[in-house]
């Protein structure tokens, strides 16, 4: 069941518009299934919810958590309020993004609506990081499924600012986080599911490519620690060909491959007795750095 110590929720732009945005009835759906995993649908109107460790605890970490469900819901609640909990009891201050979901009835255009809330979260809690206890060199992106395709993204594009920026802040994530993520839009591994849902049906190759993370991997991509299960139905080559692709351009990069796990699993393989978010944030610790 998800948490809801949740301590402050912040609109992600506040009162400016929010970009690439149609004008339309706020229609967000929230469900908890018989699974007792909470979905949240139609999002529009994204948010940024904060989860503050005691200030005796606080390292000046951030982790921005990047929930999965493929482009279609958020899974707001295992890949996400659960893992801010958990971080926020390490001293790291967590938030939890509420991102658009791609849809032509809400966006101009949908391909870019995510990764346009991706940037403002960094850039949101760059703004914010004196206030919030923050230091701004240590910002992460931890994402699942199709949010670690979201987070790569933001890991790989951020020289180009699809939001307002004129205060020139770094819209790149410090450390990338990836848990079972999507990485490629290549037909032979990618997620069918997640492409038709941000890049519709049929896309072309060209585009495809453009949102295949493995191939923007450059020297300035931030270290990442890549979390898999060889059985999982989203293909662990995923992760593999980030992994080769930073490692191609001499990117520190850690990873933890399970066995068994398969895919959704959240903060704990039920599998596993080994934890990924200790191994990560260990990782993350002995490379800042580099």
């Amino acid at each position: 069941m998800f948490s809801t110590q949740a301590q402050s929720v912040f609109s992600l732009y506040g009162e400016q518009n929010i970009p690439n945005s149609i004008d339309t009835p706020d229609d967000e759906l929230t469900e908890v299934g018989e699974d007792g995993i909470l979905r949240i649908s139609k999002v529009s109107r994204p948010t940024l919810t904060a989860y503050f460790p005691e200030k005796e605890k606080a390292t000046g970490e951030a982790v921005i958590i990047v929930p999965g469900g493929g482009y279609w819901i958020l899974a707001a609640g295992h890949e996400g309020a659960d893992v801010a909990v958990a971080l926020a009891e390490m001293g790291i201050t967590a938030f939890v993004l509420k991102y658009r979901l791609p849809s032509d009835d809400t966006m101009i255009n949908k391909r870019i609506g995510p990764l346009q809330d991706a940037q403002r979260s960094l850039q949101l809690v760059r703004e914010n990081a004196k206030e919030w206890g923050v230091q701004s060199e240590k910002v992460a992106l931890l994402g699942f499924s199709a949010g670690g395709h979201l987070s790569s993204t933001a890991g790989t594009k951020f020289e180009t600012s699809y939001i307002p920026n004129p205060e020139g802040l770094s819209l790149r994530p410090d450390f990338l986080i990836l848990v079972y993520p999507v990485i490629s839009f290549d037909p032979a591994i990618g997620h069918s599911g997640s492409s038709k849902n941000l890049l519709g049906e049929n896309p072309s190759k060209e585009i495809l490519d453009d949102f295949s993370s493995d191939k923007h991997v450059s020297s300035d991509t931030p270290p990442a620690f890549l979390v898999h299960a060889a059985n999982d139905p989203v293909s662990i080559d995923n992760s593999r060909v980030f992994e080769n692709a930073l490692k191609t351009h001499n990117v520190p990069v850690g990873t933890l491959y399970y066995e068994t796990g398969g895919h959704g699993f959240g903060l704990y393989n039920p599998e596993s007795d080994n934890l990924w978010l200790d191994k990560a944030i260990q990782w993350w610790r002995e490379n800042s750095n580099r």
